[in-house]
């Protein structure tokens, strides 16, 4: 959305919910991402008496489903439609999925917002969900072409001789996960990137480490006093079903610089100051909001969550991705003619802690702000006491298709619970993006 369009619908999110988030491998790895995520969106209709295409008594249709999603399953195209039916969903309710990769569960919110606004909808069911676990182990060039040579043969000579060519390298799998996180223009993986941030904005070791001690410390809080549990819908565990995880999986208690002196630097083994204890871990998850028309929601009685003031996305060079927030928000900023301070709760995605405080220095420096956004002010100072209030992700795990969704709600759900008025919530994006959201409490 480049600018403000006259007439447009105010836009509510009127209800959200999430699963847990859970590093990848644990207990929320038995579930592919359509599995996973039906709970959220089943939960949500659930909830809101959404009517299902079925006939039954509710109080509005859902019109389209929207859902972000980065690792697409093989076995699930469309992941948003499939997730859409098993959570209920009538078979003449469409859905389409989304791919703005780090940002993909906001890229649904936008989409959503947009045929709202417009007036082409009424009800539609947006969100994300990622399941990290079930991102494949591919075979590499050499032993598709072999499998492929086998297909095709015909006798048992043929198939012989394919066979010959085999060779063990040929079974060296290619991580698909691995590969998903290396940028194809600049060459450099996320990680990388973060390091080089580290390095331009002079960000230490200590201070990154100290972030994420923060970021663990804002989380725990944020459980025991039952603050997270207000998004989360418990996920029932396959096979039999007999356990549930209610509770993200990742803050933890105690910990010291000590502590995390102890990891060693992960991409960048020499220079590097991002290790796996101050970047987020890999994460599955997923989210599901609920978007109307604020009228309507009002008329059919909804205690709405909040209404999008602004959402929009920048662009900037891949191998500075962290600082895709920075772009974002100066130009939601721009269209709004809001400030920083206005702001009473900001969301900044912690990819990486190092990532963040790149964009809290940026946001701040004027040289910043004239050479690399030709504005002849600073974006603003985030006041920390305001920045991810609840934990951020470098604590509770980013599952890039939802993580979007989820700093979207962790933020309504704060405005809410503190009676304040506004909240930015954004995130960079690898490939060189950022996506920025500004909300506002009823």
């Amino acid at each position: 959305m480049a600018a403000a369009v006259p007439n447009l619908r105010e836009v509510a999110i009127v209800e959200g919910v999430r699963t847990p988030f859970v590093k990848a491998g644990d207990k929320l790895g038995v579930l592919p991402a359509q599995d996973l995520g039906q709970y959220a969106f089943r939960e949500l209709a659930e909830r809101m008496g959404l009517a299902d295409g079925y006939g039954r008594k509710a109080r509005v249709t859902v019109d389209e489903v929207i859902i972000g999603n980065v690792g697409g399953p093989v076995d699930a195209s469309n992941v948003s439609r499939v997730i859409s039916m098993n959570a209920g969903m009538h078979k003449a309710v469409p859905a389409y999925t989304v791919n703005r990769n780090c940002a993909s569960g906001m890229e649904a919110i936008s989409q959503g917002y947009l045929r709202i606004a417009m007036g082409e909808s009424d009800a539609l069911l947006v969100g994300g969900v990622e399941s990290m676990s079930n991102i494949p182990l591919l075979f590499g060039k050499k032993m598709t072409e072999l499998f492929t040579s086998l297909f095709k043969a015909k006798t048992l000579g043929q198939r012989l001789t394919a066979m010959s060519k085999f060779r063990p390298f040929f079974l060296k799998p290619v991580i698909a996960i691995q590969e998903a996180l290396k940028d194809p223009f600049c060459g450099m993986n996320m990680g990388q990137t973060a390091d080089l941030l580290a390095k331009e904005f002079a960000i230490s070791r200590e201070e990154q480490d100290q972030f994420s001690i923060e970021s663990h410390n804002k989380a725990v809080a944020a459980q025991e006093a039952g603050r997270l549990a207000e998004e989360i819908v418990p996920v029932p565990l396959p096979p039999k079903y007999a356990s549930s995880i209610a509770d993200d999986i990742g803050p933890r208690k105690g910990l010291t610089l000590e502590k995390m002196a102890r990891f060693k630097p992960f991409f960048d083994r020499v220079n590097g100051t991002v290790t796996v204890a101050n970047a987020c871990p890999i994460t599955d998850g997923a989210v599901a909001l609920a978007l109307m028309p604020y009228d309507l929601a009002k008329e059919r009685g909804y205690n709405v969550l909040g209404k999008i003031k602004a959402i929009t996305a920048a662009g900037l060079e891949p191998e500075r991705m962290g600082l895709g927030p920075v772009y974002a928000t100066a130009k939601i900023l721009k269209m709004t003619g809001m400030s920083l301070h206005d702001m009473d709760f900001i969301e900044v995605n912690e990819a990486f802690s190092a990532q963040v405080l790149a964009v809290q220095k940026a946001m701040a420096s004027k040289s910043f702000a004239e050479e690399r956004l030709g504005m002849g002010k600073v974006v603003g100072e985030i006041d920390p006491e305001k920045l991810n209030v609840n934990g951020g992700a470098v604590a509770l795990g980013h599952p890039v298709g939802a993580s979007g969704a989820r700093i979207a709600l962790t933020a309504l759900k704060q405005l809410q619970r503190s009676g304040k008025q506004f909240a930015l919530s954004t995130l960079c994006i690898g490939g060189g993006q950022g996506q920025a959201i500004i909300l506002e409490r009823v």
